[in-house]
Parts: structure tokens; C-alpha cells; sequence
């Protein structure tokens, strides 16, 4: 069976928690499929010149769920089908979210917030995670899986994957899909 390709059509868009493996998935399938990626989170930072972090402590949460918000339509807008590793609370609001199941394949990374918390450890560039990421991420899994599941045409489990394992399991489904 053939591999989606350029000619697919729809953007990929990787959706998830902090340490899903949006960032790491996304490039080595972009690489795979020949397409661009594009990182959201990523895009804030160029355009703005500060990292997530500095953006949180100078401007706020709203202010940069305003950017992201803004990082994403420039990415579904971009011409040529693309991988997105689309930022972890993207899906908090309701347009992003409607604009996601319209414009786009989407695919959930899940883990289990213990996996997660493992894998981002302390991370001063997380700055919604505090001094107890496990409890931060057990939180935000309560408050946004019902949103990523909302969006998500595929959900693939990554918790005990590695990367390319994940990897190739993202091709398997756009395979199905197409």
C-alpha cells in the first residue's frame, strides 16, 4: 500500500499534552511524507522574538493563547500540505477547535500524565507546570481530553512507544484514512 503523500491534500495536524512527542513525531513524519513541518509553538517564538516562557511571565496566558491562536490559522493557511505539531492547549478554544475538524487530519498523541510528567521533568520553558508537573499534567488531562478527543480523527497511545514507533503508527492511520 502506498504512503499519503504530498497530493493527500489536508494538512497533519498532531495534537496533545507537553511531552507527547508532537514536536519529535512531527518532524520525522513530515520527513517521511516530503512535506513541510511547522511548529506552532515554534512560530510564536519567531514572530515574537521571546520564548513561551517570557511571553507567560510579561503578557500573560491569555496574550499567548492569542498567538497560538493566531500561529495555528497561518499554519491550516499555509498552500502546501504540511505536518503541524499544533501547541498542547490549542484546543481550548472553541474556534481552534472547530477550525481543526474542518481543515485537517488530526491526530491525538496520548500518554497518560505519569509518562508525560517523566519525559518534561522540570522544564523551565514549560511554564504552566510549576513545581509538581505530575499533578499539573493529572489536571490539564482532566480538563482538556475530552477536547482533544473532540478533534482528533485518530488517537494513537505514544506512552510506551518510541518515536519512530509512534511514527511509523501515524503513517498506518493516514494510510487507513486516505
Amino acid at each position: 500500500m502506498a504512503r499519503p503523500t504530498e497530493s493527500s491534500g489536508r494538512h497533519l495536524v498532531l495534537v496533545g499534552m507537553m511531552g507527547s512527542g508532537k514536536t519529535s513525531v512531527g518532524r520525522r513524519t513530515a520527513e517521511r511524507l516530503g512535506r513541510p513541518f511547522l511548529d506552532s509553538d515554534a512560530h510564536v517564538e519567531a514572530r515574537t522574538g521571546r520564548s513561551v516562557r517570557e511571553i507567560f511571565e510579561s503578557d500573560g496566558e491569555a496574550a499567548f493563547r492569542r498567538l497560538e491562536a493566531e500561529a495555528l490559522d497561518a499554519a491550516l493557511d499555509a498552500p502546501d500540505p504540511a505536518v503541524i505539531a499544533a501547541a498542547g492547549g490549542v484546543v481550548l478554544d472553541a474556534d481552534n477547535r472547530a477550525r481543526l475538524r474542518g481543515s485537517a487530519t488530526v491526530v491525538w498523541l496520548r500518554a497518560d500524565p505519569e509518562v508525560l510528567a517523566a519525559r518534561v521533568g522540570s522544564s523551565d520553558h514549560r511554564p504552566l507546570l510549576g513545581d509538581d508537573p505530575e499533578r499539573v499534567l493529572q489536571q490539564m488531562d482532566r480538563d482538556r481530553r475530552h477536547l482533544y478527543q473532540d478533534v482528533a480523527d485518530h488517537v494513537i497511545d505514544v506512552g510506551t512507544r518510541s518515536v519512530e514507533e509512534a511514527v511509523e503508527t501515524v503513517l498506518e492511520v493516514l494510510e487507513v484514512s486516505e
